[in-house]
């Protein structure tokens, strides 16, 4: 091996590491992410309740890393939902449904996309129900619509109320109009927890779209994005501007520009969460809040919420 070609295959091997990719095993593996200024610890941006310090964006969680810091790290119940049979349609595409099913079950630890749960805001009970992305995108199917309404009768038979943190991108058609179904089931079911004078809250999360949105993401006795930045929509922004021929408003579609146009009543970042849910159900239940006397609480802040409640 003469020195010309001992360069070329050195220079092979440099282009190669160069160009080499971590793979998405490596990237969930890692103890880094990435945001605005490059790389940060997971474990920093833990302690900062995954929200992004310098940019505020606010990081996808799972519905454990959720329930942890809305109340309390294991200060809740999981319940064990119903698991209808795995792909009733024997639906098969590049890969088989039961294989993906298998490596999203694998992937999150969950049996389906939702999970339910029960604990307490400012001492009173409350059922909640939140989605994992990880899970197919969020994706509505039969599994998750068992999981929705089973939260939906354990509030109605306990008298609580029912907070919804929505996720996904709609419903999810390897399971054709069975998926479709569930708009109409979770609808019904909303309908009945109104009817035993119980608040239904909605926590918008991104992203909330498609036939989430179309269905119980609002159905709200009040709606609450996650962030001034959330992706909240129905059609995908580009097949809007395909239809109506015309340039969208910019940020169409985020939380921020969703609130002005009144389909959502609050936007509050995730740290504030727990704190002012908790005030607007007790407003909502006709019990005395606990509202904060620090200083940076301000009476207009109160005010506010009060509004968004009645």
């Amino acid at each position: 091996m003469n020195w010309i070609t001992k360069i070329i295959k050195a220079g092979e091997k440099i282009k190669t590491a160069i160009h080499k990719r971590a793979t998405k095993d490596e990237i969930a593996n890692s103890d880094w992410t990435s945001c605005c200024k490059g790389p940060i610890l997971k474990k920093d941006l833990e302690e900062n309740f995954w929200v992004c310090p310098d940019c505020n964006k606010h990081h996808r969680i799972n519905p454990k890393q959720r329930f942890d810091i809305f109340f309390g790290k294991n200060n809740y119940e999981i319940f064990k939902t119903p698991i209808p049979k795995d792909d009733p349609l024997d639906w098969t595409d590049s890969k088989s449904y039961k294989d993906r099913l298998k490596s999203a079950r694998k992937k999150t630890g969950l049996d389906c996309g939702m999970m339910v749960v029960s604990g307490s805001i400012n001492n009173i009970k409350v059922t909640a129900v939140a989605s994992d992305f990880d899970f197919l995108g969020a994706s509505m199917a039969a599994a998750e619509g068992e999981a929705f309404l089973h939260g939906i009768q354990h509030a109605i038979e306990n008298k609580t109320p029912f907070i919804c943190f929505s996720s996904g991108g709609g419903m999810r058609m390897m399971e054709s109009l069975i998926s479709l179904s569930q708009m109409t089931r979770t609808t019904m079911a909303i309908n009945e927890l109104k009817k035993n004078n119980l608040p239904y809250l909605v926590c918008l999360t991104d992203p909330t779209a498609g036939g989430i949105t179309a269905s119980y993401a609002m159905l709200g006795d009040l709606h609450i994005a996650e962030s001034d930045h959330a992706l909240i929509a129905f059609a995908g922004a580009r097949v809007i501007e395909g239809t109506v021929k015309e340039s969208l408003p910019e940020n169409f579609q985020r939380s921020s520009y969703v609130q002005k146009t009144g389909f959502v009543d609050l936007i509050l970042d995730r740290k504030d969460l727990q704190e002012k849910i908790g005030i607007l159900i007790s407003i909502l239940l006709n019990k005395k809040p606990v509202i904060s006397t620090e200083e940076n609480e301000t009476s207009e802040d109160s005010q506010s919420l009060t509004k968004a409640a009645s």
